[in-house]
């Protein structure tokens, strides 16, 4: 990944977390990485442990954030999201993958941020 790329990555998940939390989201950890994958995000909403893919762009040039998650992506997520459920049974029992779509223009000025509920079927 370019230095580029990461910048937008981290500036999108920061972005994220603040929305998330003002929305009511409990961050219970960032970044949790196994040998299957990454999950961005994972928190807590209610009675909800709530798995949140982060996709931040600059412009539309490639489709919106949230139309890059395809059907290879979203099924990792789905696997990442039973992993994780299954290794921490502290955690709520009910399970959703949410998406937060970040973007800027080209000059960093943020366009839009988007929390999308239950954005890929779990």
């Amino acid at each position: 990944m370019t230095g580029m790329r990461q910048s937008l990555g981290a500036r999108g998940e920061a972005i994220a977390r603040e929305r998330l939390e003002a929305a009511g989201y409990r961050i219970r950890e960032t970044n949790y990485r196994t040998s299957s994958g990454e999950l961005d995000i994972v928190a807590e909403e209610g009675e909800f442990l709530v798995f949140v893919e982060v996709r931040a762009r600059r412009g539309r040039s490639f489709g919106s954030p949230e139309e890059s998650i395809g059907p290879r992506k979203a099924g990792r997520l789905v696997r990442l999201a039973e992993q994780y459920a299954q290794s921490h049974p502290d955690a709520p029992q009910h399970l959703r993958i949410d998406v937060v779509a970040v973007e800027l223009a080209g000059n960093g000025r943020l366009n839009r941020v988007e929390i999308i509920r239950n954005a890929v079927s779990a």
